[in-house]
């Protein structure tokens, strides 16, 4: 018989993405309670999903022992705190993008996660896509050959509307603009792929809404590997795109366009000889996509719990994401290529917030 974990979930916006992740795996999970401040969004969540019982105390949840996993679907700027509660209560954690605010933050987990015999998973759901996924067989399967230029583009529109939400575009409760929360999930992607970069030389602006954050950004990234990337974002884009296109000795990968599921299929594979295209077409003839999203990051999670394997999604993967941000934000700021990886030494390693907005933090 399947052991079933039992999530209790904070947060009732986006965390009505993760509830239909967890209801189409009803064999494996199990959500006993929704906890929320905002009782008028979350009570018809908790009657959509069937959800038991709904609070607004956290503290409720820590104490209990027939939660097995804290699945944190709030805000930024609380889930480091959240996070470390969790897990000093015995319990397994999933949290939401961005996972913590500082490279600081991450290291810190990680020596707290070292102490205890829980797991943290972060959420990087677009990996799982078909498309995406086919990329990663092609290259262990040795056919994409030396790695180029990758080049990402995230396009989209967040109008003033978008920002009334009062905690959204302040440095202090959004942690960061359009490069931290909406990029980071393509940014993740040239992570998985690519592995750790090097250097990063960024411009950043705010050009469209009256916020603290940046909604533009263009970045120049040198890979580990040897490889190049460019990457730029926009909330200012009326077409809404998301773009990832790998270029390799042997063949380009180039992903579709839609702006939210830009890793799943059709994706299409093009060689430099049609016999390499051959290989490649065999070598995807018997690929079986998996469900993905939510979906799939959660049964990889389920097996790993059960099982005592590693995560699908682990702390390191966060931290390659949260160095990328900060290398920069880094750059933004003083014009200059930031070379990674970030240490303690580093001046944004404890925040990449403003000055004036950390100090008002440390004396909150």
């Amino acid at each position: 018989m399947t052991h079933k974990l039992r999530v209790a979930v904070i947060g009732a916006g986006i965390a009505q993405r993760h509830l239909t992740g967890y209801s189409w795996n009803k064999d494996l999970f199990e959500v006993p309670v929704l906890c929320s401040l905002d009782a008028e969004r979350a009570k018809p969540v908790c009657e959509q999903f069937g959800i038991p019982e709904y609070t607004q105390d956290v503290d409720l949840l820590f104490a209990r022992d027939d939660i097995d996993v804290i699945d944190i679907c709030t805000p930024p700027y609380n889930h480091f705190e959240l996070t470390r509660r969790s897990i000093e209560a015995g319990k397994h954690v999933i949290c939401e993008k961005p996972l913590f605010g500082s490279l600081a933050e991450v290291d810190l987990m990680a020596e707290i996660l070292a102490k205890s015999d829980h797991k943290l998973m972060p959420i990087f759901q677009y990996r799982y896509g078909a498309g995406l996924q086919k990329l990663k067989r092609l290259m262990a399967e040795g056919l994409t050959g030396k790695p180029f230029m990758t080049t990402i583009e995230t396009h989209w529109w967040r109008g003033a509307d978008y920002y009334e939400v009062p905690w959204r575009g302040k440095w202090a409760t959004e942690l960061g603009g359009g490069l931290l929360g909406h990029a980071i999930h393509a940014h993740d992607m040239l992570n998985y792929v690519h592995g750790e970069c090097a250097e990063v030389f960024a411009y950043g602006a705010t050009l469209l809404n009256k916020i603290e954050v940046e909604d533009t950004m263009a970045l120049a990234v040198r890979m580990k590997n040897g490889s190049l990337a460019a990457l730029s974002m926009t909330l200012g884009s009326r077409k809404e795109i998301s773009r990832l296109r790998f270029c390799f000795e042997n063949l380009v990968a180039e992903s579709i366009t839609e702006p939210y599921t830009m890793a799943r299929d059709p994706w299409t594979f093009t060689a430099g000889t049609s016999e390499h295209q051959e290989q490649i077409e065999r070598a995807l003839a018997d690929f079986v996509p998996t469900e993905d999203s939510y979906t799939r990051q959660f049964e990889l999670f389920h097996q790993a719990i059960v099982n005592d394997t590693e995560l699908p999604v682990t702390l390191q993967d966060a931290r390659n994401s949260l160095e990328l941000v900060t290398a920069a934000y880094h750059s933004e700021r003083t014009g200059r290529p930031t070379p990674l990886p970030i240490n303690r030494e580093h001046p944004l390693y404890s925040s990449w917030l403003p000055a004036p907005e950390v100090a008002a933090a440390k004396s909150a």
